[in-house]
């Protein structure tokens, strides 16, 4: 075992496509972060296979902002502490979906429930195509793809070298951002195959690299389009950047955790 960097921030994204929320601790389960991407919408436009309507669609979805009415409800599960101290290998349990309820606040400074369809209607303003949507709910977190994600912020720093724009890390939505001292970008990608302990308990599988889209190209504070990134990311790497993983072992992760390489 050895330690390879830190936690340098945690981020939630309560809402699908939605602006995230960094934490200063949060927890890390197997159905992916407690609070993350509770909800989504879902477009009768798009695909089966990719249904949810996100800043592919709305690209100034990105700018809405989605906070919990009771935060500290939704900071953790309601007896992760208890669960802990009878058994490790106890699951907690979630707070009531009544505690667990999200406003939205709009970039123009309106806010709504999110099961509220003015917000629906909100959403679909100026843009194209035929958008009915529907609003999900899940306990599990509706990723794209993998439970957690993973980046590396010197990731971010080596794309603006190479496409010579500052590279905001947000644009990659990740939730654990870490920092690799050696690492000069795209260390994260050694990782796959292999395990991390972050912090003193929890345990990630890395199982893939990310593959990105266009979703990376839109700047988090304007929605702005910079298609030099996901340029350089498709033509220098594979069009990978950043890590999917699997939680093993269930607990909370800190800013400032040691993340150690196991195997």
């Amino acid at each position: 075992m050895s330690i390879i960097g830190r936690v340098e921030s945690l981020w939630r994204y309560p809402v699908k496509s939605m602006r995230g929320e960094e934490m200063e601790e949060m927890f890390a389960g197997y159905p992916g972060v407690y609070g993350d991407r509770l909800f989504a919408f879902e477009s009768s436009a798009n695909p089966k296979g990719f249904p949810f309507f996100t800043g592919r669609d709305q690209r100034q979805m990105i700018r809405y902002r989605a906070r919990f009415r009771n935060p500290e409800k939704a900071a953790r599960p309601v007896n992760v502490g208890e669960a802990e101290k009878l058994s490790p290998n106890l699951n907690p349990i979630s707070a009531d979906v009544s505690e667990l309820m999200v406003d939205v606040e709009t970039p123009d400074g309106k806010t709504f429930a999110i099961d509220d369809p003015a917000l629906i209607d909100d959403l679909r303003s100026n843009i194209e195509g035929n958008h009915k949507l529907t609003l999900l709910r899940s306990d599990k977190a509706i990723t794209d793809c993998r439970p957690l994600s993973i980046f590396a912020v010197q990731t971010a720093k080596r794309l603006g070298e190479e496409t010579g724009v500052a590279v905001d890390k947000r644009r990659f939505r990740a939730n654990i951002y870490v920092d690799l001292p050696s690492s000069n970008g795209f260390a994260e990608d050694k990782f796959v195959g292999r395990s991390l302990r972050i912090g003193s308990r929890v345990t990630v599988a890395v199982l893939q690299r990310d593959a990105r889209c266009m979703m990376i190209t839109l700047d988090p504070d304007t929605a702005e389009k910079t298609p030099a990134i996901l340029k350089a990311v498709a033509q220098a790497h594979e069009g990978m950047a950043g890590v999917y993983g699997a939680v093993l072992v269930e607990g909370m992760i800190r800013k400032g955790d040691s993340v150690e390489l196991l195997d």
